[in-house]
């Protein structure tokens, strides 16, 4: 996939590098990353030599059909691992599980700790629960990441992307060993968390939102549907009263001017 993926990605888009020093030749290390856009799975590991593995939703693996066989192959083959994510904590416990076997492989596990896309370009909070747990039980380095203008090659709703250079900045090493035994802390693990996401703040230069990127989707959502419903009212309203005005022409036609 390397060859087959990473190196037209390389070429086509000739993505810049800083930092590549700071990610092991070899050994274990978490790959923290804020999530601009669905190709930044992609780009990441293109740019480095070793295997990179992310966790995928299982969906991209149990379609059936030859379309769901081709998906299943292609996130397989880019070192994605399937996670089903039907339920909250059952997802966050195998989205853990599956970092901590990555780990002690003696590979590179790259997460998203926002949990989801930025639904504008921000840098949105850092959930608590995977990247954290995955770090103080196994005590991996974990090693800040930022993607940029990944978000600009193919903005929601482009079907070509636009060929450009986007950015990839790896932050030094960040050793949370002074916390080793208390991954069942909830203030460790939001302090932790957080100190990643103020890395990768530094390093991507995006405006930070203290809030969840999920909820943020959410109220755009709710806005947008607000917005819709809004603009279906004023269409309805409009056409009342366009018919209410024909109506009242056509009767003042019939029988003339009220007196």
């Amino acid at each position: 996939m390397k060859v087959a993926i990473g190196g037209p990605l390389k070429v086509t888009f000739r993505p810049w590098v800083e930092g590549l020093e700071n990610v092991p030749a070899e050994g274990a290390a978490i790959l923290a990353s804020n999530h601009l856009s669905f190709s930044d799975s992609f780009f990441l590991p293109a740019v480095l030599d070793r295997k990179v593995t992310f966790i995928a939703k299982a969906e991209y693996f149990t379609t059936p059909g030859v379309k769901g066989k081709l998906t299943a192959a292609f996130f397989k083959g880019v070192g994605q691992l399937p996670v089903d994510r039907s339920g909250a904590r059952g997802a966050g416990e195998a989205a853990v599980r599956s970092g901590i076997q990555v780990i002690e492989s003696g590979e590179l596990f790259g997460i998203y700790p926002e949990g989801t896309r930025s639904p504008d370009g921000r840098l949105y909070r850092g959930k608590p629960g995977g990247l954290a747990r995955v770090a103080l039980a196994t005590g991996a380095p974990v090693i800040p990441v930022a993607m940029i203008d990944t978000e600009k090659i193919q903005p929601p709703g482009k079907v070509l992307p636009k060929v450009m250079r986007p950015g990839i900045r790896i932050g030094k090493p960040l050793d949370f060993s002074r916390y080793q035994g208390m991954e069942h802390d909830r203030f460790v693990l939001r302090a932790l968390t957080d100190e990643v996401m103020y890395e990768v703040m530094k390093l991507s230069g995006q405006e930070y939102v203290d809030v969840y990127a999920t909820a943020a989707k959410r109220q755009l959502a709710d806005a947008a549907k607000a917005e819709k419903a809004a603009r279906a009212a004023l269409v309805k309203a409009e056409k009342e009263q366009a018919a209410k005005e024909q109506a009242e022409k056509a009767r003042t036609d019939r029988d003339g001017p009220a007196s």
